[in-house]
């Protein structure tokens, strides 16, 4: 079952301490780890900065979403995410769900 992953994120005080190489150095590492999971099926459907104009905008300056052919892989980018480091230079959220067609989401929302 085809699984998604938003994540919502914005650099905070210890990614504006590093260096333009040291920012682009961790860059270039974190890119070069995706690829073994871009050939496990991970699939990055956008990466972009927020509109933050439009109403009830999140405060994250930047989004991502990604799809997954299953838990498993999600998990990898998830965990690959994690050991990066990631979480040390950016206020992050996460949310994963799995495919859900529109009539089942509100079935789903009416039976909370």
């Amino acid at each position: 079952m085809n699984h998604y992953l938003v994540e919502l994120y914005t650099p905070n005080s210890a990614w504006k301490a590093l260096s333009f190489d040291e920012r682009e150095n961790y860059l270039n590492n974190v890119g070069s780890a995706m690829a073994g999971l871009c050939d496990a099926g991970v699939k990055a459907l956008t990466l972009t900065q927020i509109d933050s104009k439009i109403d009830q905008s999140s405060d994250h300056q930047f989004l991502a979403v990604w799809h997954f052919p299953n838990q498993e892989v999600c998990n990898a980018l998830l965990d690959g995410i994690k050991a990066s480091g990631w979480y040390n230079y950016f206020y992050h959220v996460n949310a994963v769900g799995v495919e859900c067609d529109f009539n089942k989401h509100l079935n789903a929302l009416a039976n909370i």
